[in-house]
């Protein structure tokens, strides 16, 4: 069971890098890019402020608009492929998946049915915050992704 929560997200300034590509290309696309943006910020001597994000910028099909990067404390100018952004403020449903990448749908299908059963209507605007994956913890089963997905619609404080 997937636990739910509407949050108000403040804007965060991040670095990342931005490309549209096809789906089956997302896990080479994560493979290259956490490693070239960490490498592109140490070489500008900024330290990322938390854990590595995705952030789809229209609902995933054979395409996707993706930036993949990290959160940094002040607002980055970046320089060639590398983008400076921001995380934008709102009002989002935010769901912890535990488990491994693979099954992320089922988490997004559990927080579109919430969203349906409490009256909300998901934005065309997501990220995944990537707590803890292969870097840190050699065991899928442990992986934590936290799913922040702006809403609109009533005003619920329900969970």
């Amino acid at each position: 069971m997937v636990e739910v929560t509407i949050i108000d997200h403040e804007e965060q300034p991040t670095v990342g890098i931005r490309r549209e590509i096809r789906v089956d290309q997302m896990q080479e696309f994560f493979a290259e890019i956490f490693d070239d943006v960490i490498r592109a910020l140490r070489d500008a001597h900024v330290d990322p402020t938390g854990a590595p994000f995705a952030r789809y910028r229209g609902r995933p099909a054979e395409t996707v608009d993706i930036e993949a990067g990290f959160p940094v404390a002040e607002p980055f100018a970046g320089s060639g492929e590398l983008v400076g952004g921001m995380l934008p403020a709102g009002r989002a449903a935010e769901a912890v998946h535990v488990g491994p990448y693979e099954t992320l749908r089922e988490t997004y299908a559990a927080l579109e049915a919430w969203l349906g059963e409490h009256g909300l209507h998901a934005e065309e605007e997501m990220w995944e915050r990537y707590d803890s994956g292969p870097a840190s913890d050699p065991d899928p089963a442990t992986w934590r992704t936290r799913v922040v997905w702006l809403v609109s619609g009533p005003e619920k404080e329900e969970s």
